[in-house]
């Protein structure tokens, strides 16, 4: 699991480079969201859901950090990805960071 940091992860985003995989819980989605991020919760996550054979970094986000740290990790364990990142310090990071979203 690799770490990234908000402002790589947004540049990322911009050039297309990346796929964002928000993992919070929907009730958290009202307080704050990146624009493009694809909403699968981790207590119902879809493991279908997501991109098997990508050249997009797959970064996962959720609040601070933690839980989508656990889901990129499962998901390197279980052999279901070959790589994943992990939008160090969440949400909460971004928008410290100024970066945009909606709130």
């Amino acid at each position: 699991m690799v770490e990234a940091n908000p402002q790589d992860v947004k540049e990322w985003l911009d050039q297309g480079l990346a796929i964002l995989i928000d993992v919070r819980e929907h009730h958290e989605l009202a307080q704050f969201s990146i624009h493009g991020a694809i909403h699968n919760p981790m207590s119902t996550f879809d493991f279908d859901a997501i991109p098997g054979q990508t050249d997009k970094k797959l970064v996962f986000v959720c609040a601070h950090g933690i839980r989508s740290r656990q889901v990129g990790q499962y998901l390197l364990q279980e052999n279901m990805v070959s790589a994943a990142y992990n939008l160090t310090g969440g949400i909460a990071a971004w928008s410290q960071e100024g970066l945009p979203g909606k709130s």
